[in-house]
């Protein structure tokens, strides 16, 4: 099969792409400005990529289309389309699809899914849970939305010929017939992580992406308000991911953050699967201890350790929510303990990028207020615990998603803030009045309308001892880098 992914680029649809070539599908791609790193990814693969979204392209004549979220019926100011190229898919009448639907049609099907969701900690959650079936020798495929460190790629295909380990329990979902795809007849079905997104699948099928997915284990990690370009109010996002969780069969299990008032209000609208709690005293699986060296409870008894260099409680609740999802399909959590100490984190997610001038610098992709609290509250938890309390925090950030750009958060930055020693905005592209907004944090806040100014800013600032935390979910200007030179030659 030929398919021609339309924003190929995206973390989302550029993992749909390998695991399409993986699987020996011809493959295709056009973006707008196609950047890397996921461009050099792809180019690797054989992956041939077009600049832009012209119509010419349907001279490719793929088998199908796979279209991907940023592209849209819009119209720039002259009337033209913003994309051609889907125009002229369907004045064609060309066969296309979205980017979830091909993968729940080409590659879920037959298989047993983990299906990772919540407003934070997606990736870093289905990047461990991987790790942990990976480590008991289960081979399992993984669609991530960034790059397992302990993996050094996004997606992959994975197998189903590894052995179970010895405690895995027949469960209905795993009765003889349902073998899915490359499985061996009786055995249990190949395993596939995936991070279970949200946000709408596309602009032709408005539903979250995790409809598409049919999970036998689904992991719901936290649910707050988000993407208010799409959604209007919580309640509308918890109905969606009520629509995951009537897709888990009977036999599934449904893992649950037991701290969050907003996944009990989705439960309370039904639930007809295995439940399996984390977090609380009362839960399934408890952590005892600091984030980075903790014990794990299994209603109560002690089934393993955990000693790790990543910091933070979200950490910890990431921790136990693979725990208990790895436990569905038979690894033992003291198995499950031991490979996450061995779990080396996701590309930025508290990336140390390098240090200069005595002063570390950090990348991670936190850009909502509580990830942005949460991120600055790990690391100085950790400092403390290091007996460094001396040592400052100054948070660089930029409100670069969609929800954040609109400014309905903009009320709880300085709460998100309220733990670093200094904080830099970046305000290009904002129409709302950062510098208002961060006011209550006093003199310790600081904004600028370009990366040159961000980095002058924390240039001046910085001694040798600081932390430097750079917050996006995008490039950020190569602000990293930049802030090292210019630290290096101070």
């Amino acid at each position: 099969m030929h398919i021609h992914i339309l924003g190929i680029c995206g973390t989302f649809m550029g993992g749909v792409a390998a695991l399409a070539r993986e699987a020996g599908h011809r493959v295709t791609g056009c973006d707008a400005g196609v950047y890397p790193p996921m461009s050099d990814q792809l180019r690797a693969l054989g992956i041939e990529l077009i600049e832009g979204y012209g119509a010419d392209q349907m001279a490719l004549k793929p088998d199908v289309f796979v279209v991907g979220n940023v592209v849209s019926r819009a119209r720039l100011p002259d009337g033209s389309p913003k994309f051609p190229l889907m125009e002229a898919i369907l004045d064609a009448g060309a066969p296309y699809t979205s980017g979830p639907q091909w993968l729940a049609e080409h590659v879920l099907q037959g298989r047993h899914v983990l299906a990772v969701a919540g407003t934070h900690g997606k990736t870093t959650t289905t990047s461990m849970l991987a790790w942990v079936l990976e480590a008991a020798g289960l081979a399992p495929g993984f669609l991530v939305g960034g790059v397992p460190l302990n993996f050094g790629v996004s997606a992959r295909l994975g197998g189903g010929g590894a052995e179970p380990p010895a405690q895995v329990k027949e469960e209905p979902a795993q009765r003889a017939g349902d073998t899915g795809q490359g499985a061996r007849p009786g055995a249990p079905p190949p395993l596939f992580v995936i991070e279970a997104d949200e946000y709408d699948t596309a602009f032709f099928d408005k539903r979250s992406k995790f409809v598409h997915y049919r999970p036998r284990t689904a992991v719901l990690n936290n649910l707050e308000f988000d993407h208010a370009d799409i959604f209007d109010d919580l309640d509308a996002i918890e109905r969606q991911f009520h629509h995951l969780v009537r897709t888990v069969p009977a036999a599934g299990r449904i893992v649950v953050n037991d701290l969050e008032e907003s996944l009990t209000r989705v439960l309370a609208q039904g639930c007809w699967s295995g439940r399996c709690g984390f977090g609380s005293a009362v839960s399934d699986f408890t952590a005892h201890g600091e984030a980075s060296d903790f014990e794990v409870r299994q209603r109560g008894v002690p089934v393993g350790r955990v000693t790790w260099p990543l910091s933070g409680t979200h950490n910890q609740l990431n921790a136990l929510a693979a725990i208990a999802a790895a436990e569905h399909v038979g690894v033992a959590p003291a198995d499950a303990c031991a490979a996450l100490a061995r779990f080396e984190n996701v590309r930025r997610r508290m990336e140390l990028r390098g240090t200069a001038g005595g002063v570390a610098v950090y990348d991670d992709f936190a850009h909502h207020p509580t990830a942005i609290r949460t991120t600055v509250d790990g690391l100085r938890r950790q400092l403390d615990a290091a007996g460094r309390q001396g040592e400052r925090i100054l948070a660089v950030f930029e409100p670069r998603s969609n929800t954040m750009k609109l400014g309905a958060m903009k009320s709880q930055l300085p709460w998100a803030l309220e733990h670093a020693d200094l904080a830099f905005c970046h305000t290009g592209g904002l129409d709302w009045d950062a510098a208002a907004a961060l006011a209550p944090l006093g003199a310790r806040a600081r904004v600028a309308g370009n990366i040159d100014e961000i980095v002058r800013q924390v240039g001046a600032a910085a001694r040798a001892g600081d932390h430097v935390l750079c917050m996006s979910n995008g490039g950020f200007g190569g602000v990293h880098q930049r802030l090292l030179d210019s630290l290096h030659n101070q």
